[in-house]
Protein backbone atom coordinates (compact mmCIF):
# COMPACT_ATOMS: atom_id res chain seq x y z
CA UNK A 1 0.00 0.00 0.00
CA UNK A 2 2.86 2.29 1.08
CA UNK A 3 4.50 1.43 -2.42
CA UNK A 4 1.03 2.30 -3.99
CA UNK A 5 1.26 5.61 -2.75
CA UNK A 6 4.69 6.90 -3.77
CA UNK A 7 3.92 5.33 -7.02
CA UNK A 8 0.55 7.29 -7.50
CA UNK A 9 1.90 10.87 -6.13
CA UNK A 10 4.76 10.37 -8.49
CA UNK A 11 2.54 10.22 -10.99
CA UNK A 12 0.49 13.29 -10.25
CA UNK A 13 3.61 15.39 -10.16
CA UNK A 14 4.72 13.74 -14.06
CA UNK A 15 1.15 14.53 -14.91
CA UNK A 16 1.57 17.87 -13.84
CA UNK A 17 4.62 18.56 -14.96
CA UNK A 18 3.56 17.07 -19.05
CA UNK A 19 0.16 19.59 -18.07
CA UNK A 20 2.69 22.52 -17.99
CA UNK A 21 4.99 21.44 -20.61
CA UNK A 22 1.92 20.78 -23.14
CA UNK A 23 -0.29 24.06 -22.48
CA UNK A 24 2.98 26.38 -21.42
CA UNK A 25 1.72 28.32 -24.38
CA UNK A 26 -1.61 30.15 -23.02
CA UNK A 27 -0.84 29.27 -19.14
CA UNK A 28 0.70 32.87 -19.28
CA UNK A 29 -2.24 34.79 -18.24
CA UNK A 30 -3.52 32.57 -15.72
CA UNK A 31 -0.41 31.93 -14.05
CA UNK A 32 -0.18 35.97 -13.84
CA UNK A 33 -3.63 35.88 -12.50
CA UNK A 34 -2.71 33.95 -10.24
CA UNK A 35 0.25 35.69 -9.32
CA UNK A 36 -1.55 39.57 -8.72
CA UNK A 37 -4.31 37.59 -6.59
CA UNK A 38 -2.06 35.77 -4.53
CA UNK A 39 -0.48 39.19 -3.76
CA UNK A 40 -2.89 41.09 -3.12
CA UNK A 41 -4.68 38.80 -0.93
CA UNK A 42 -3.53 40.13 1.95
CA UNK A 43 -4.70 43.55 0.50
CA UNK A 44 -8.08 42.25 0.49
CA UNK A 45 -8.34 40.74 3.76
CA UNK A 46 -7.30 43.70 5.70
CA UNK A 47 -10.49 45.68 3.68
CA UNK A 48 -12.51 43.18 4.78
CA UNK A 49 -11.31 42.62 8.57
CA UNK A 50 -12.14 47.04 8.31
CA UNK A 51 -15.60 45.92 7.35
CA UNK A 52 -15.74 46.02 3.80
CA UNK A 53 -17.03 42.98 1.91
CA UNK A 54 -14.94 40.39 0.02
CA UNK A 55 -15.91 42.03 -3.94
CA UNK A 56 -15.79 45.60 -2.68
CA UNK A 57 -12.39 44.93 -1.13
CA UNK A 58 -11.40 43.36 -4.59
CA UNK A 59 -12.58 46.54 -6.65
CA UNK A 60 -11.03 48.63 -4.43
CA UNK A 61 -8.02 46.90 -4.51
CA UNK A 62 -8.18 46.46 -8.30
CA UNK A 63 -9.23 50.47 -8.73
CA UNK A 64 -5.85 51.39 -6.69
CA UNK A 65 -3.54 49.35 -8.97
CA UNK A 66 -5.45 50.40 -12.11
CA UNK A 67 -4.89 53.91 -10.77
CA UNK A 68 -0.89 53.14 -9.82
CA UNK A 69 -0.93 51.87 -13.77
CA UNK A 70 -2.31 54.75 -15.49
CA UNK A 71 -0.21 56.75 -13.48
CA UNK A 72 2.83 54.82 -14.62
CA UNK A 73 1.89 54.80 -18.10
CA UNK A 74 1.26 58.79 -18.29
CA UNK A 75 4.05 60.09 -16.46
CA UNK A 76 6.85 57.06 -16.65
CA UNK A 77 6.50 55.45 -19.86
CA UNK A 78 6.68 58.58 -21.98
CA UNK A 79 10.08 59.29 -19.88
CA UNK A 80 11.60 55.94 -20.28
CA UNK A 81 11.21 56.42 -23.69
CA UNK A 82 12.32 59.61 -24.68
CA UNK A 83 15.58 58.09 -22.63
CA UNK A 84 15.65 55.25 -24.65
CA UNK A 85 15.71 57.27 -27.95
CA UNK A 86 18.55 59.21 -26.13
CA UNK A 87 20.34 56.45 -25.66
CA UNK A 88 19.98 55.05 -29.16
CA UNK A 89 21.61 58.22 -30.60
CA UNK A 90 24.12 58.20 -28.11
CA UNK A 91 25.49 54.93 -29.12
CA UNK A 92 28.00 55.51 -31.69
CA UNK A 93 29.32 58.74 -29.49
CA UNK A 94 29.32 56.67 -26.98
CA UNK A 95 31.28 53.59 -29.32
CA UNK A 96 33.53 56.68 -30.25
CA UNK A 97 34.62 57.41 -26.33
CA UNK A 98 35.13 53.43 -25.49
CA UNK A 99 37.49 53.63 -28.46
CA UNK A 100 39.38 56.91 -28.50
CA UNK A 101 39.30 57.58 -24.52
CA UNK A 102 38.62 55.13 -22.18
CA UNK A 103 39.98 51.43 -23.71
CA UNK A 104 43.36 53.30 -24.36
CA UNK A 105 43.65 54.15 -21.12
CA UNK A 106 42.95 50.70 -19.87
CA UNK A 107 45.33 49.15 -22.49
CA UNK A 108 47.81 51.15 -21.56
CA UNK A 109 47.13 50.64 -17.51
CA UNK A 110 47.21 46.54 -18.29
CA UNK A 111 49.62 46.63 -21.00
CA UNK A 112 47.49 44.64 -23.36
CA UNK A 113 48.52 44.57 -27.30
CA UNK A 114 47.36 47.63 -29.59
CA UNK A 115 44.20 47.49 -31.53
CA UNK A 116 42.99 44.79 -29.25
CA UNK A 117 39.83 46.30 -28.68
CA UNK A 118 37.89 47.01 -32.35
CA UNK A 119 34.92 48.86 -32.76
CA UNK A 120 35.03 50.42 -35.71
CA UNK A 121 32.79 47.51 -37.09
CA UNK A 122 30.23 47.93 -34.34
CA UNK A 123 30.12 51.28 -34.60
CA UNK A 124 29.30 51.63 -38.35
CA UNK A 125 26.67 48.98 -38.31
CA UNK A 126 24.82 51.42 -35.70
CA UNK A 127 25.53 54.28 -38.02
CA UNK A 128 23.90 52.79 -40.80
CA UNK A 129 20.79 50.91 -38.95
CA UNK A 130 20.18 54.52 -37.47
CA UNK A 131 20.34 55.72 -40.66
CA UNK A 132 17.75 53.39 -41.98
CA UNK A 133 15.71 53.38 -39.14
CA UNK A 134 14.82 56.91 -38.18
CA UNK A 135 10.77 56.29 -37.15
CA UNK A 136 11.77 53.75 -34.56
CA UNK A 137 8.07 53.66 -33.14
CA UNK A 138 6.86 53.23 -36.71
CA UNK A 139 9.88 50.19 -37.07
CA UNK A 140 8.22 48.63 -33.93
CA UNK A 141 4.74 48.85 -35.09
CA UNK A 142 5.24 47.57 -38.31
CA UNK A 143 7.05 44.37 -37.22
CA UNK A 144 4.37 44.17 -34.24
CA UNK A 145 1.28 44.07 -36.73
CA UNK A 146 3.14 41.92 -39.11
CA UNK A 147 1.24 38.92 -37.77
CA UNK A 148 -2.26 39.88 -37.01
CA UNK A 149 -3.03 36.82 -35.28
CA UNK A 150 -0.01 37.23 -33.32
CA UNK A 151 -1.12 40.90 -32.14
CA UNK A 152 -4.56 39.65 -31.31
CA UNK A 153 -3.50 36.28 -29.16
CA UNK A 154 -1.20 39.09 -27.20
CA UNK A 155 -4.22 42.08 -26.85
CA UNK A 156 -6.70 38.73 -25.46
CA UNK A 157 -4.08 37.86 -22.78
CA UNK A 158 -3.67 41.32 -21.60
CA UNK A 159 -7.23 41.68 -21.20
CA UNK A 160 -7.77 37.93 -19.56
CA UNK A 161 -4.77 38.85 -17.26
CA UNK A 162 -6.94 41.39 -14.98
CA UNK A 163 -10.37 39.09 -15.31
CA UNK A 164 -8.54 35.60 -14.02
CA UNK A 165 -7.03 37.94 -11.48
CA UNK A 166 -9.85 39.93 -10.07
CA UNK A 167 -12.33 35.96 -10.09
CA UNK A 168 -9.02 34.42 -8.61
CA UNK A 169 -9.03 37.15 -5.78
CA UNK A 170 -12.68 36.93 -4.91
CA UNK A 171 -12.94 33.50 -4.40
CA UNK A 172 -9.71 32.88 -2.96
CA UNK A 173 -10.12 32.35 0.30
CA UNK A 174 -12.92 29.56 -0.80
CA UNK A 175 -10.49 27.95 -3.23
CA UNK A 176 -8.03 27.39 -0.31
CA UNK A 177 -10.40 25.81 1.81
CA UNK A 178 -12.03 23.53 -0.90
CA UNK A 179 -8.07 22.39 -1.50
CA UNK A 180 -7.60 21.96 2.68
CA UNK A 181 -10.78 20.20 2.47
CA UNK A 182 -9.60 17.58 -0.21
CA UNK A 183 -6.21 16.67 1.73
CA UNK A 184 -5.61 13.34 3.50
CA UNK A 185 -7.12 13.62 6.86
CA UNK A 186 -3.90 11.68 8.45
CA UNK A 187 -1.82 14.25 6.44
CA UNK A 188 -3.92 17.47 6.43
CA UNK A 189 -1.58 19.37 9.41
CA UNK A 190 1.91 18.31 7.69
CA UNK A 191 0.70 19.38 4.67
CA UNK A 192 -0.66 22.54 5.98
CA UNK A 193 2.69 23.02 7.66
CA UNK A 194 4.72 22.59 4.83
CA UNK A 195 2.41 24.98 2.60
CA UNK A 196 2.77 27.90 5.37
CA UNK A 197 6.45 27.29 5.28
CA UNK A 198 6.35 27.92 1.45
CA UNK A 199 3.75 30.89 1.78
CA UNK A 200 6.29 32.74 4.15
CA UNK A 201 9.08 31.78 2.12
CA UNK A 202 7.19 32.76 -1.21
CA UNK A 203 5.61 36.04 0.97
CA UNK A 204 8.78 37.25 2.12
CA UNK A 205 10.79 37.08 -1.21
CA UNK A 206 7.75 37.86 -3.89
CA UNK A 207 5.64 40.60 -1.61
CA UNK A 208 9.07 41.31 0.25
CA UNK A 209 11.34 41.83 -2.35
CA UNK A 210 8.82 42.95 -5.19
CA UNK A 211 8.44 46.06 -2.59
CA UNK A 212 12.15 46.64 -1.83
CA UNK A 213 12.91 46.90 -6.02
CA UNK A 214 10.25 49.25 -6.36
CA UNK A 215 11.35 51.66 -3.69
CA UNK A 216 15.28 50.92 -4.36
CA UNK A 217 14.41 51.76 -8.29
CA UNK A 218 12.75 54.93 -7.44
CA UNK A 219 15.68 55.40 -4.91
CA UNK A 220 18.02 55.24 -7.26
CA UNK A 221 16.30 57.21 -10.46
CA UNK A 222 15.59 60.40 -8.15
CA UNK A 223 18.93 59.79 -7.08
CA UNK A 224 20.77 59.91 -10.51
CA UNK A 225 18.53 62.24 -12.03
CA UNK A 226 19.25 64.91 -8.99
CA UNK A 227 23.13 64.13 -10.16
CA UNK A 228 22.32 65.66 -13.39
CA UNK A 229 23.14 62.39 -15.44
CA UNK A 230 21.10 62.61 -18.20
CA UNK A 231 20.35 58.52 -18.44
CA UNK A 232 19.63 58.60 -14.62
CA UNK A 233 15.94 57.24 -15.24
CA UNK A 234 16.82 54.95 -17.20
CA UNK A 235 19.56 53.05 -15.24
CA UNK A 236 17.81 54.14 -11.75
CA UNK A 237 15.14 51.86 -13.48
CA UNK A 238 17.26 49.23 -14.68
CA UNK A 239 19.24 48.51 -11.21
CA UNK A 240 15.53 48.51 -9.41
CA UNK A 241 14.24 45.75 -11.69
CA UNK A 242 17.52 43.72 -11.49
CA UNK A 243 17.26 44.05 -6.83
CA UNK A 244 15.03 41.51 -7.32
CA UNK A 245 18.04 39.15 -6.56
CA UNK A 246 19.38 41.09 -3.72
CA UNK A 247 22.54 42.92 -4.45
CA UNK A 248 22.23 42.69 -8.01
CA UNK A 249 20.67 45.79 -8.52
CA UNK A 250 23.48 47.36 -6.72
CA UNK A 251 26.59 45.62 -8.48
CA UNK A 252 24.66 46.51 -11.75
CA UNK A 253 23.36 49.71 -11.50
CA UNK A 254 26.36 51.50 -9.69
CA UNK A 255 28.62 49.75 -12.67
CA UNK A 256 26.24 51.04 -15.79
CA UNK A 257 25.75 54.54 -13.81
CA UNK A 258 29.60 55.22 -13.07
CA UNK A 259 30.23 54.46 -17.20
CA UNK A 260 27.28 56.88 -18.09
CA UNK A 261 29.26 59.22 -15.69
CA UNK A 262 32.82 58.90 -17.00
CA UNK A 263 31.31 59.32 -20.33
CA UNK A 264 29.20 62.56 -19.41
CA UNK A 265 31.19 63.88 -17.13
CA UNK A 266 35.25 62.96 -18.06
CA UNK A 267 37.13 61.93 -14.50
CA UNK A 268 35.26 64.90 -12.65
CA UNK A 269 35.36 63.72 -9.30
CA UNK A 270 32.42 65.27 -8.04
CA UNK A 271 29.82 64.13 -9.94
CA UNK A 272 31.41 60.34 -9.90
CA UNK A 273 31.26 60.75 -5.92
CA UNK A 274 27.71 61.68 -6.16
CA UNK A 275 26.63 58.91 -8.79
CA UNK A 276 28.74 56.51 -6.16
CA UNK A 277 26.79 57.62 -3.20
CA UNK A 278 23.41 57.60 -4.59
CA UNK A 279 23.98 53.63 -4.86
CA UNK A 280 26.05 53.94 -1.52
CA UNK A 281 22.82 55.31 0.69
CA UNK A 282 20.39 53.23 -1.41
CA UNK A 283 22.03 49.98 -0.27
CA UNK A 284 22.37 51.42 3.85
CA UNK A 285 18.70 51.90 3.19
CA UNK A 286 17.86 48.59 1.40
CA UNK A 287 19.88 47.15 4.82
CA UNK A 288 18.78 49.37 7.66
CA UNK A 289 15.45 50.35 6.46
CA UNK A 290 13.68 48.50 3.72
CA UNK A 291 14.54 44.81 3.97
CA UNK A 292 13.66 44.61 7.64
CA UNK A 293 10.43 46.72 7.09
CA UNK A 294 9.32 45.09 4.20
CA UNK A 295 11.16 41.67 4.18
CA UNK A 296 11.35 40.68 7.93
CA UNK A 297 13.22 38.23 9.52
CA UNK A 298 12.09 35.46 7.53
CA UNK A 299 14.00 33.38 5.65
CA UNK A 300 13.73 33.48 1.88
CA UNK A 301 14.91 32.57 -1.45
CA UNK A 302 19.22 32.61 -1.37
CA UNK A 303 20.12 34.80 -4.51
CA UNK A 304 21.80 31.85 -6.20
CA UNK A 305 18.81 29.57 -5.96
CA UNK A 306 16.88 32.44 -7.35
CA UNK A 307 18.59 32.91 -10.54
CA UNK A 308 19.52 29.07 -10.99
CA UNK A 309 15.51 28.90 -10.87
CA UNK A 310 14.73 31.63 -13.29
CA UNK A 311 16.70 30.09 -15.68
CA UNK A 312 16.04 26.18 -15.48
CA UNK A 313 12.72 28.01 -15.98
CA UNK A 314 12.55 29.97 -18.95
CA UNK A 315 14.83 27.30 -20.40
CA UNK A 316 12.60 24.67 -19.40
CA UNK A 317 9.41 26.26 -20.01
CA UNK A 318 10.20 29.74 -21.39
CA UNK A 319 8.02 32.90 -20.09
CA UNK A 320 5.65 30.35 -18.23
CA UNK A 321 8.93 28.36 -16.73
CA UNK A 322 10.03 31.85 -15.67
CA UNK A 323 6.67 32.52 -13.61
CA UNK A 324 6.63 29.55 -12.43
CA UNK A 325 10.02 29.14 -11.08
CA UNK A 326 10.05 30.63 -7.89
CA UNK A 327 7.01 28.88 -6.51
CA UNK A 328 8.69 25.64 -7.12
CA UNK A 329 11.80 26.74 -5.68
CA UNK A 330 9.93 27.63 -2.82
CA UNK A 331 8.64 24.36 -2.05
CA UNK A 332 11.67 22.38 -2.89
CA UNK A 333 14.09 24.68 -0.34
CA UNK A 334 10.72 24.12 2.00
CA UNK A 335 11.18 19.99 1.72
CA UNK A 336 15.09 20.08 1.25
CA UNK A 337 15.00 21.98 4.70
CA UNK A 338 12.97 19.17 5.71
CA UNK A 339 15.01 16.23 4.04
CA UNK A 340 18.08 17.55 5.86
CA UNK A 341 16.01 17.69 9.35
CA UNK A 342 15.36 14.18 8.87
CA UNK A 343 18.96 13.15 8.07
CA UNK A 344 20.12 14.92 11.09
CA UNK A 345 17.77 12.74 12.86
CA UNK A 346 18.27 9.16 11.64
CA UNK A 347 21.04 6.71 12.48
CA UNK A 348 22.78 7.38 9.38
CA UNK A 349 23.80 10.94 10.44
CA UNK A 350 24.78 9.34 14.22
CA UNK A 351 26.21 6.67 13.32
CA UNK A 352 26.01 3.40 16.17
CA UNK A 353 29.20 1.59 17.36
CA UNK A 354 28.53 -2.40 17.08
CA UNK A 355 28.64 -3.81 20.77
CA UNK A 356 30.44 -6.43 20.25
CA UNK A 357 33.41 -4.34 19.21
Amino acid sequence: MSDYRHWFWLGVVLLCCAFVYLLHPILTPFLVGILLAYMADPLVDRLEAWGLSRTLGVVVVFLFFTLLLVLGLVVLIPMLAKQLVRLYELAPQMLDWLQQGALPWLQTKLGLAEGFWKFDRIKAAISAHMGQTSDIVGLVLQRATASGLALVGWLANLVLVPVVGFYLLRDWDVMMGKIRGLLPRQREKQIVGLAAECHEVLGSFVRGQLMVMLALGAIYACGLMLTGLELGLLIGVIAGLASIVPYMGFITGIGIAMVAGLFQYGLDPLHLALIAGVFIVGQALEGMVLTPMLVGDRIGLHPVAVIFAVLAGGELFGFTGVLLALPVAAVIMVLVRHVHDLYKQSDLYAGHEDPEL
